[in-house]
């Protein structure tokens, strides 16, 4: 049972100190700090300096080594960038308005706030025969040992904080949180789909729209190879419209209205379904990794108790 895990605790005491090279490594780093992370920082640093007006704030940033793009949209681009970044996308405080605002002393500025990593409640479970067979040595097992008694003290926690009591309930619910994540994915993957025909439909639609006088001209013509190479872009536009109407078996076409209205209705509960759906990953990733340590375990003391009996 799961609940016999419990015990195992006061055996961390008793193994020794690990060498110095078999110690843990950290299994938690920093994230990388995004180019759009990097800027707001960097933004926050010069309006603390209060320039006099936004030209010499966008001065402050070319010091910075920032390649500025004046225009209707404000956008720059690091030393190592490979595309510009408009400030109306960083997020709150950071567009153009936003920023004269503060210059202006009508409002004021909130630094961007970096999130702080976080920390997975468990790690998996060293394979300790695995490592073994590979050729590492006793001061690696008796370290292994250890975390794994430790991540695995975790692990009974996680579980208990779940009201998880079984194998078999772990593996159920592993299996029932997969099911939800690719549910949900496989219901974005499909509006994303959506949405990508929707695109292109309306792009065939306009384009048949604007041909269709010049299609009907060169039937008119007796399609004339004079008239073809001379509103070749037009014909070609008409006759991808027409094919791909006639794959989608469309009878009638949709008003433009209408799929722009489709499509932001889509494009909205698609943006919306993205938390749960990160919450969905998460929780089924804990799952998993909770039961392959159920199972890396006992799988490891099975032979250990084996051995004690045979004495």
């Amino acid at each position: 049972r799961l609940s016999d895990l419990i015990c195992l605790e006061h055996q961390l005491s008793v193994i020794e100190k690990k060498p110095y090279r078999e110690r843990q490594k950290r299994v938690l780093y920093p994230p990388k700090e995004s180019n759009r992370a990097r800027l707001c920082g960097i933004i926050d640093t010069i309006l603390a300096e209060k320039p006099e007006d936004y030209e010499a704030f966008l001065q402050k940033l070319e010091q910075q080594g920032y390649e500025v793009k004046r225009g209707k949209y404000t956008s720059v681009k690091g030393a190592r960038q490979k595309r510009f970044i408009r400030f109306r996308t960083l997020g709150t405080g950071y567009s153009e308005e936003e920023i004269k605002a503060v210059l202006e002393g009508k409002a004021k500025h909130q630094p961007y706030q970096k999130q702080p990593p976080k920390e997975q409640p468990f790690q998996l479970l060293v394979d300790i025969q695995g490592k073994m067979a590979q050729g590492k040595s006793v001061g690696y097992k008796k370290w292994a040992t250890k975390f794994n008694l430790k991540e695995m003290s975790k692990t009974l926690l996680f579980l208990q904080e779940q009201k998880i009591g079984s194998a078999e309930e772990l593996r159920e619910s592993a299996a029932a949180a997969t099911e939800r994540y690719h549910a949900m994915g496989d219901s974005i993957k499909a509006a994303e789909a959506r949405l990508t025909e929707i695109a292109v439909l309306k792009t065939h639609i306009i384009n048949y729209a604007k041909t269709r006088e010049v299609y009907a001209a060169y039937r008119k013509a007796g399609y004339s190879k004079a008239f073809l190479e001379a509103h070749r872009e037009e014909i070609t536009l008409h006759k991808a419209a027409k094919a791909a109407f006639d794959e989608a078996g469309l009878q009638k076409l949709p008003k433009v209205k209408a799929l722009d209205a489709e499509f932001t209705e889509l494009l909205t509960k698609k943006k919306a379904a993205y938390p749960d759906y990160r919450k969905a990953r998460n929780e089924m990733q804990e799952l998993v990794r909770a039961q392959k340590n159920v199972e890396r375990f006992f799988a490891e003391e099975k032979p250990a108790q084996e051995n004690e009996q045979a004495r």
